[in-house]
């Protein structure tokens, strides 16, 4: 009995050593996410709209490469009106 009993604070003490480590890496994590929201309000007040755009860009771009990988996905020319034979 005293074994076990042994065993049981053992894996108690493991379970609460476990918990500690997690608390420490989701305060380091919320520190790191603070820090870069920090560094991006920076970058955003001194370049302006050009990160914003930048940024918007970068996100078309890996769009546009999804879509063209994609098998189901027909271009059609913007300037064409591709429905002029319906009724309006």
């Amino acid at each position: 009995m005293k074994q076990v009993a042994q065993q049981e604070a053992e894996k108690a003490r493991y379970l609460v050593e476990k918990a500690e480590q997690m608390k420490l890496a989701a305060i380091t994590t919320a520190e790191g996410d603070a820090q870069a929201s920090k560094l991006l309000a920076k970058a955003f007040s001194e370049a302006g709209d050009g990160l914003v755009e930048l940024r918007k860009i970068e996100a078309a771009e890996d769009i546009s490469k999804l879509l063209a990988k994609s098998k189901n996905v027909a271009y059609l020319p913007h300037d064409l009106n591709a429905l002029m034979q319906l009724p309006q």
